[in-house]
């Protein structure tokens, strides 16, 4: 963060705990509005599958797009994205929990399911391997982290590898850790707003690529021709996002980061709109969130939140929970969507086939096809409008979320739009968000405000640090040619609340930590020390 902002990011979060009340209940479950409010310590491929018949429409579903926007009932977004985590890998257990199904089937017709599969069988070097729940008979924080096995491959070429040839195939960069999956007990949060609230089944990465690229098309509906983990120039990414597109149009926006801020990747520009993870638990609970909130979890050193190996994932149960309460807390939520989703599919198994999109680099050849999207990622939408216990199969992109904005605030239409058309410039990024599917297109009129589970509900401890490795930063090989993966690049000694050591990044977004790409652009940052109770 440039030294101008730095007074409010650096916000004292103290100011959190001095208020920290019991709040007004949500349906029954909710008790305070940040983390202060509950005690510190609680806590080879297939194609994509026969057609699914669209489950069965209650009378009093009216579709929220099929209103105008001005209309709406949903005031105030709230979008999350985490690291690295496949559908199957991560929401499999869906397709075995007959208490979820039946009561699906009960409410949608007979038809309804979800397209998953936990169970499959891959070809390894040495014959078969099946999948299997990896926590399961594992050391201490093997299965909670991966430790002991290199970050599943999740790069262009990895991804195409995956693809064509199978999880553990030649060139997948995979060993049989990208086999393993979660069961719901694992996941005590994401299973519990999973069953909840609604899950896209067809949610995938906007590319068949790593963290870099993928979230620049959440933020601007493109990666500029990027492929992989590759620093921006200097001065930062040129092109508009969404950030832009807000701000003139008037709609408030902020952006709330635990450690390293994703908008650092254009420079300067975006300083304005961004605040410390601290400032959400605050705005909650003063009822002052903006129309527009992006919150990302900690990537790197103490304060890594993020789901990515090697962190353990129950940190990244905490940090999503704190925050889901927060808002569900808020004066916000009865006017308020909630998006959960993931950066990419992070090299874990999938079994269905990746999508194509409409994108302004598409190309027929495979190795240039900025068209060709990523494994399917988990991703859940809840709000007071969002179906119970439903799934939505459509599919979608990252810039599905950024459409739903677009039409809420912006003035696009809720679906189809093909080639921008007149006064497409006030909201159309690029071709691939102009003809995204949006998110909220089984989102309702009725209202459900109620949360019915225990958001409070105790996460079990985080599992000790891979062995040789601070928090966050384990031992990882160097990678030559493509940047997408692990780097051998030097990590400065800190002091602080995270606490980094000198060792090998294993996560890609410390990249512009460690090469002194900050420094040259006149940017700093500095992670919030909440995060060490979620850590």
């Amino acid at each position: 963060m440039a030294a101008m902002d730095r007074r409010r990011f650096l916000a004292d979060s103290a100011r959190l705990a001095a208020g920290a009340g019991a709040l007004a209940v949500v349906g029954g479950a909710l008790s305070g509005c940040g983390p202060d409010g509950k005690p510190a310590g609680r806590g080879g491929l297939g194609g994509s599958g026969p057609s699914i018949t669209a489950p069965k429409r209650a009378l009093s579903d009216e579709p929220l797009l099929a209103s105008p926007a001005a209309s709406s009932p949903i005031d105030h977004v709230v979008v999350v994205m985490m690291e690295n985590r496949s559908f199957d890998h991560w929401l499999g257990w869906l397709a075995t929990d007959h208490a979820w199904l039946e009561a699906g089937r009960s409410r949608y017709g007979k038809t309804f399911r979800v397209e998953a599969d936990q169970r499959q069988t891959f070809a390894g070097p040495n014959g078969p391997v099946a999948t299997r729940h990896w926590p399961g008979g594992r050391a201490a924080g093997d299965g909670f982290r991966g430790c002991g096995h290199p970050d599943p491959g999740h790069t262009w070429t990895q991804g195409r590898a995956q693809r064509d040839r199978g999880f553990l195939g030649t060139g997948s960069g995979n060993d049989e850790f990208a086999l393993g999956y979660y069961e719901a007990a694992d996941l005590p949060f994401t299973s519990a707003l999973a069953r909840r609230f609604t899950v896209c089944d067809h949610s995938h990465a906007s590319l068949l690529a790593s963290t870099y690229p993928n979230r620049m098309y959440l933020h601007s509906a493109q990666s500029g021709g990027i492929k992989g983990n590759q620093l921006p120039p200097a001065g930062g990414l040129p092109w508009d996002t969404i950030w832009d597109r807000l701000a003139k149009a008037g709609v408030s926006a902020r952006y709330y980061s635990t450690d390293l801020p994703v908008t650092l990747l254009w420079g300067t520009r975006l300083l304005s709109i961004n605040s410390q993870v601290d400032d959400y638990f605050a705005d909650c609970k003063a009822g002052k969130l903006p129309a527009v909130t992006m919150v990302d979890p900690g990537f790197i050193g103490g304060s890594r939140t993020d789901d990515h190996p090697h962190g353990d994932v129950h940190a990244g149960e905490r940090f999503l929970q704190d925050v889901f309460r927060a808002f569900a807390a808020s004066p916000h939520w009865e006017h308020g969507l909630f998006v959960l989703t993931y950066d990419e599919w992070g090299g874990f198994f999938d079994h269905v086939r990746p999508a194509t999109f409409a994108d302004q680099r598409l190309s027929a050849e495979d190795s240039e096809n900025f068209g060709q999207g990523g494994f399917r990622v988990p991703t859940v939408v809840a709000s007071p409008y969002a179906r119970r216990g439903y799934v939505d199969h459509t599919v979608f992109d990252h810039t599905s979320i950024l459409r739903f904005i677009e039409w809420r605030f912006l003035g696009a239409p809720a679906e189809g739009a093909g080639h921008p058309g007149p006064g497409a410039a006030s909201w159309a990024l690029t071709e691939r968000d102009t003809n995204a599917n949006n998110i909220g297109v089984s989102l309702v009129r009725r209202r459900d405000a109620a949360v019915d589970f225990d958001v409070d509900a105790a996460i079990p401890a985080s599992t000790a640090a891979c062995a040789g490795a601070a928090e966050g930063l384990a031992w990882s090989p160097a990678v030559t040619g493509e940047v997408g993966g692990p780097q051998a690049v030097p990590i400065r000694s800190r002091t602080g609340s995270a606490g980094w050591t000198r060792a090998v990044p294993d996560h890609e977004l410390a990249l512009l930590a460690t090469t002194g790409w900050l420094e040259r652009e006149g940017l700093s940052f500095e992670p919030s020390t909440m995060a060490t109770r979620w850590v």
